[in-house]
């Protein structure tokens, strides 16, 4: 660990270093990193052997040996990933339409493979979300679907995967409806119309409290509060943005209260506003997440598409010290989005043991209705809902990924990231911003772009 990294954990409770391990072994990576990144890359390469071979292959049959873009990529593969890249007989365009660089293409390709193996980015019920977990059958679904409320959620809340599925639904039958708490109310409604109902009317638990993380201009976190008012909730409502006060009195005229700002929800372990919440909050909610735009590149792009990925990892492993076991994390986002795509987000709650319960479309949600902001400096003269909208995206495909933390009791290992690209790479990149300099102006922005990834990982927003 180095001197700087002493200080950043310094004050930082033994019980939570591990919430704030991961983003500061991508700080130090970034660090560490020197205009020499051939050197360092030989030094701390850590690729196995049989994945190199491969790589060596696939640069080799697509005549991109000197391309250190497409190594930095096809370096942060799974080897099945290189697998397939190989026989699928995938080969990238160097005159694509679209502009994108063989190295995007082949990004984009080994992800769209990656969320094959996945439920989709659309809307899932809660039934659907628990045979995938357990790896449940057909019969299963024959047996649960027609199931009460207070059946259904037996099951769901008692089932191991070890129990005989009948043994378990003539068990919730017997069991008296759950008093005192909102999950008994309404026990003899059909059991997945009211568990949708829980999540789109959002019944959470009444005297948990609830985070907003990246609410910018604060519109949905005054919706939530309203909202909890209205119910007799007395859980309050922790209300966070990125940015400065300054910055957002700028950008949003709107802006009418005094809360937590400049939070970084990767880092709240190491931010004293959050000390003494541990195990406190049975609802968090982060609104269509996003790393941060990089004037010149898409958000797909590899050079900056790593941010939004270990953004949703780093945000999991950071609310695992926060959360009430079974306490919900709702984030919304569009499910062909491609800076944060929607495997990030389910992807990042699964590494950190938080089940994936239902994906409901974000229309059907009852706090839909908010002020939506880009979060950056666009938000000073234009938004969203002011007749802008977002590219390629429609509404008809925001969804709202809905998560409950259920720890196994078990310590997880290192959270896994992806991997920045080095100085070195930067400075070979060809598109993008890239795309029409040269020399040492090429330098000088590869140095600066880097210097910016840093900044960002180190709790700071420059976008």
């Amino acid at each position: 660990m180095t001197v700087e990294e002493e200080d950043d954990i310094e004050d930082v409770q033994d019980h939570l270093r591990d919430a704030v391990e991961g983003t500061l072994r991508l700080k130090r990576l970034l660090s560490e990193d020197s205009e020499d990144g051939t050197k360092k890359r030989a030094k701390t390469d850590r690729v196995p052997p049989e994945h190199r071979e491969r790589i060596e292959l696939l640069m080799s049959k697509w005549s991109a040996i000197n391309d250190r873009v497409m190594l930095h990529v096809l370096e942060g593969l799974a080897f099945h990933e290189l697998e397939y890249l190989d026989v699928s007989g995938f080969k990238p365009d160097p005159f694509n339409w679209q502009t994108k660089s063989p190295a995007d293409q082949a990004a984009n390709h080994a992800a769209v493979f990656r969320e094959k193996e996945t439920l989709g980015g659309g809307p899932l019920d809660t039934l659907l979300t628990f045979r995938s977990r357990w790896k449940l059958g057909q019969e299963a679904d024959s047996l649960l679907r027609g199931l009460k409320h207070k059946d259904l959620r037996h099951v769901m809340e008692h089932y191991d995967g070890t129990q005989k599925l009948q043994d378990l639904i003539a068990e919730a039958q017997r069991a008296l409806p759950l008093e005192g708490r909102t999950e008994g109310c309404m026990p003899d409604a059909p059991g997945l119309a009211a568990m949708g109902r829980f999540h789109r009317l959002e019944l959470i638990e009444p005297t948990a409290d609830a985070a907003v993380f990246g609410d910018a201009n604060l519109s949905f976190a005054l919706n939530l509060a309203k909202h909890r008012t209205a119910l007799g909730h007395v859980g309050r409502v922790v209300a966070t943005t990125f940015e400065s006060l300054d910055v957002l009195r700028e950008r949003y005229k709107e802006h009418f209260a005094e809360v937590h700002h400049e939070i970084d929800c990767t880092r709240i372990a190491m931010n004293p506003k959050f000390r003494g919440l541990e195990g406190s909050f049975g609802a968090v909610y982060y609104n269509f997440p996003h790393a941060g735009s990089v004037g010149g590149f898409f958000d797909g792009h590899p050079m900056v598409n790593w941010r939004h990925e270990n953004l949703m990892r780093l945000f999991f492993r950071a609310l695992r010290s926060f959360m009430k076991v079974g306490g919900l994390v709702k984030v919304a986002s569009n499910m062909g989005a491609v800076g944060v795509r929607f495997s990030y987000i389910t992807g990042g709650a699964k590494e950190n043991e938080f089940d994936h319960v239902e994906t409901v479309p974000f229309l059907q949600w009852n706090l839909h209705r908010y002020g939506r902001s880009y979060g950056d400096r666009r938000d000073k003269n234009r938004r969203p809902d002011q007749a802008e909208g977002y590219n390629a995206q429609r509404a008809d495909k925001d969804m709202v990924y809905t998560f409950k933390y259920n720890p196994s009791g078990k310590v997880l290992g290192p959270q896994g990231i992806r991997h920045p690209p080095t100085l070195a790479t930067l400075e070979e990149c060809t598109d993008g911003p890239f795309f029409s300099v040269a020399g040492e102006a090429k330098k000088h922005l590869a140095k600066s772009l880097h210097e910016r990834f840093l900044k960002e990982c180190s709790g700071q927003h420059v976008g």
